[in-house]
């Protein structure tokens, strides 16, 4: 995830004061469905994908102007996609789903995003999208492997059932270079209808001692990073008070909200568009970023170190039961 500074601004205002009434089996069924999510699948994911970002072959960096700089240890000259891009498609595809992936051509760089999909099976023009980019600095654990194993674990478990609404997966490439392809993506989408959308971008870093949550002068936020975050604006504000009022009922994991305001592109929220959920933002359409802070908690975040070992798996497994339930919520389902 790209840098967060000042990020935590708006947790401490228009955080969500009102909780709508959830219907008690549409919450019942989709705690069943989030329920359902494995800690250990996503714990050998992680690894997976960790180990995968370490034997693959970094990006040609010498794109960059990197003038006066040690390559080798650059960040930029340790960025992987390729191999962490074939295991997302051969984890789709041995679910049983078709798998499309989305290619794009660009001045620098082209961009392959990887997209599977549960079709609706009544209004199946209304989309619910579950996105993760799966570049990352070095072994990239928290960032964002740990958004990809939600993901994959979050598919493996809408695979072969029905939704009311289509359940749209989706790999994004190279958001570490500026959301390439999540800009894409959100580009080119036919005319449908994004009900709801939850982007993962780090969740998998926990640290619940007094003072490990970083802040800002003046506002309240939490000194213990034991919370995720997650942020909408204006348009996304319902889906974030469902959200809320699912996990106050399933208490799968602490969660902390904020509401940009308007599109979430003003000059005092412009450090809250610096992940994926951002071009949905922009395009008008409803999106939720889920974030453990990145930099504002995890000391690992674009370094070296950020390695599967430092990461609460019980926590990812709270963070992807919670969404889990919320993608079962909005897209209706599973039906019977």
């Amino acid at each position: 995830m790209r840098a967060l500074r000042a990020a935590l601004l708006l947790l401490a205002v228009n955080a969500c004061s009102s909780r709508p009434p959830v219907e008690e089996t549409a919450v019942v069924r989709a705690g069943d469905f989030g329920a359902g999510v494995e800690k250990s699948r996503l714990e050998a994911d992680v690894l997976t994908l960790a180990r995968a970002h370490l034997e693959d072959t970094p990006i040609d960096c010498t794109a960059f102007d990197l003038e006066q700089v040690n390559l080798e240890h650059h960040p930029l000259c340790n960025i992987t996609r390729e191999k962490a891009r074939q295991l997302i498609r051969a984890r789709f595809q041995s679910l049983g789903y078709t798998v499309i992936e989305q290619k794009a051509e660009g001045p620098t760089w082209p961009t392959t995003n990887v997209i599977a999909e549960v079709r609706g099976s009544e209004h199946p023009e209304q989309v619910v999208v579950v996105g993760a980019h799966y570049d990352a600095f070095y072994s990239g654990a928290d960032d964002n492997s740990s958004g990809v194993a939600a993901m994959l674990e979050m598919a493996r478990l809408a695979a072969g059932k029905r939704f009311a609404r289509t359940l749209r997966f989706v790999g994004f490439d190279l958001e570490e270079l500026g959301l390439v392809g999540s800009t894409r993506f959100v580009r080119t989408l036919p005319g449908e209808e994004i009900v709801a959308s939850i982007v993962f971008d780090c969740i998998g870093y926990k640290d619940a001692r007094p003072g490990a949550q970083l802040g800002l002068p003046g506002f309240p936020i939490p000194n213990t990073g034991d919370f995720i975050a997650a942020i909408a604006n204006e348009q996304s504000r319902p889906r974030l008070e469902e959200l809320y009022a699912l996990g106050s009922r399933l208490d799968f994991v602490s969660l902390r909200g904020a509401v940009a305001p308007i599109d979430g592109s003003g000059p005092f929220s412009g450090n809250l568009m610096r992940s994926d959920h951002a071009p949905f933002w922009l395009e008008g359409h409803s999106a939720l970023f889920l974030t453990d802070t990145a930099n504002f908690r995890n000391p690992h975040y674009h370094r070296e170190t950020d390695v599967p070992s430092t990461l609460d798996y019980d926590f990812l497994a709270g963070v992807t039961r919670l969404s889990a339930a919320g993608i079962a919520y909005w897209a209706e389902g599973p039906l019977p």
